[in-house]
């Protein structure tokens, strides 16, 4: 039996999340559209898996973070889908244009919004207060 577009979206952003939390890039990438769109905090677009890819070595690099209390919402027709999550994070070394790391720690309200075709994310959007974040790690 095929799952409603709205519980398959839903189920498949929670994916990602669980896939992030366990630190499974593989798993995560497997979830992306080929031409995935990801929206940065602040920043540009990136497109494609393999810009995703590289942006997630990058972040993996600098931090190590895990989310907690995440709500997933979705659209009827499972196009869209947006999370609320807060981040438990450790800043472990410098990211460019940002405050020296010495393994800083922080806890962050963040969210998302998702673009979702043919059972694939095709556009990642993330928010969060980066004064916030400075704030907290300087």
């Amino acid at each position: 039996m095929t799952a409603h577009p709205q519980t398959a979206a839903r189920v498949l952003v929670e994916a990602y999340y669980a896939a992030f939390n366990a630190g499974d890039r593989e798993a995560m990438l497997a979830l992306l559209g080929d031409d995935v769109a990801h929206d940065l905090n602040q920043g540009p677009r990136q497109t494609g898996r393999a810009a995703f890819a590289a942006f997630m070595q990058r972040m993996d690099a600098c931090y190590r973070e895990r989310l907690d209390e995440v709500v997933v919402l979705a659209s009827a027709d499972g196009r869209r889908a947006a999370a609320e999550y807060v981040v438990h994070g450790q800043y472990l070394a410098d990211d460019a244009g940002l405050p020296p790391a010495r393994g800083q720690t922080y806890r962050l309200p963040g969210g998302a919004f998702f673009g979702i075709a043919d059972g694939r994310i095709t556009r990642v959007t993330n928010y969060y207060n980066l004064e916030d974040w400075i704030a907290q790690v300087r």
